[in-house]
Order: C-alpha cells, then sequence, then structure tokens
C-alpha cells in the first residue's frame, strides 16, 4: 500500500510494518508531551533550556511557565499491535529550526499538527509544510488549560483546511487521548488508500 508523497512501510522478516509519523506544530504546543504521554519506551529527547538569549527569540504568549526546548526531535514509539509499529518523531517548533523538518518528514507516511487555539497562527507553518509535500495529515487542537475556545469547525474555518482533513480536540496530556490522535490519523491515512483509483 503506497500513500502519496511518501514511502510505503517498512515490513520486518516477521511480517510487522513500521510506520513513521511526524508530531508537529508551533512552539510550546505540547509535541514533546504528546510523545512522552504515549510512548511505550522511554522517549528520546532533545531539550534544552530556555535562556535568556534565545527567550526574546521565543513568543512565550500562553506558555509563560516553559522553561525548555525541543532542538533537534522527538522519538517515541507505540506498538498497535503485532503487525503495527508506530514511530514517533515530534519536530521542533521554533522557525531557526524548520530546517530539520525536510531531514525528519522522509519517509513519514502522515503526520499530526497539533493546535493550541489561543496562538492557533502557530500551527500554520506546519500545515503548509505538508500540504506542500503532499503527506497526509490531521489537526489535533491540543486543550492543555481546560477550556476549549472555538470547536473543531471554527478551527477549519480559520485554518482554511479542507472538509477531508479531520480536526480533533484532545489533550495530549492524557495517555488515551494521544491515543486516539493517532487511530484517527490512521483511519485517515487507510480512508486515502481506499479512495485512491488503482491504476492498471
Amino acid at each position: 500500500m503506497a500513500f502519496v508523497g511518501s514511502e510505503p512501510p517498512a515490513r520486518s522478516a516477521l511480517g510487522t510494518s513500521a510506520v513513521k509519523i511526524l508530531i508537529a506544530g508551533g512552539f510550546g504546543v505540547g509535541k514533546t508531551t504528546m510523545v512522552g504521554s504515549v510512548s511505550e519506551i522511554a522517549p528520546l529527547r532533545t531539550e534544552e533550556m530556555i535562556s535568556e538569549i534565545s527567550g526574546p527569540k521565543d513568543d512565550l504568549s500562553g506558555v509563560e511557565q516553559k522553561r525548555t526546548t525541543t532542538v533537534a526531535l522527538d522519538f517515541g514509539r507505540i506498538t498497535i499491535d503485532e503487525s503495527l509499529i508506530l514511530y514517533l518523531f515530534g519536530t521542533p517548533g521554533q522557525e531557526r529550526f524548520w530546517f530539520l523538518w525536510d531531514e525528519l518528514s522522509l519517509g513519514a507516511l502522515g503526520a499530526v499538527v497539533l493546535a493550541d487555539t489561543r496562538r492557533l497562527d502557530g500551527c500554520f507553518a506546519a500545515i503548509d509544510f505538508f500540504e506542500r509535500r503532499q503527506i497526509p495529515f490531521i489537526l489535533a487542537v491540543n486543550n492543555f488549560f481546560g477550556e476549549q475556545l472555538y470547536t473543531a469547525e471554527e478551527v477549519r474555518d480559520a485554518t482554511d483546511l479542507d472538509s477531508e482533513t479531520p480536526i480533533m480536540l484532545c489533550d495530549v496530556r492524557q495517555r488515551e487521548s494521544s491515543k486516539a490522535v493517532l487511530a484517527t490519523l490512521l483511519e485517515h491515512l487507510v480512508a486515502r488508500v481506499a479512495a485512491t483509483p488503482v491504476s492498471r
């Protein structure tokens, strides 16, 4: 099975498919938290302290208590069943690290774009990145603060996403919520394959 703009999943000798999924979005939106909440292994993190030098470069509006930031990637793994393992790669959010996105996206079958409705413009770069490369994605609106400011359809209007791209509300601190996000992405990928005409 192949997806537009991406490589087929790698299959081991045991018949298990290994699928690469990206977790992307703006600075401080919860990418590291999502990978950590759902990974069955201790996640690999490349976090550094936010220094006085980097502080002015990063918009801390809404995340004033944030003390660390991802400078390369976060990595985790979750086994769906005996035939499917997801490898999760969280991208850095700051603009000065966007050059890493091209490398991280190689071989990815799909992506989760995380959004924060208090700073919705933070997800626009990730949406544009995946649309341009024809990598399927869903938009997950992360609710860290217990109050959902907008509905999924209001977010769809604000981000100008087509009706086929799933949008869901979530709290990535909760393992079950993060799992539901990944399940929605997998369903979206399967639906895209089913809708793709078979070439003869």
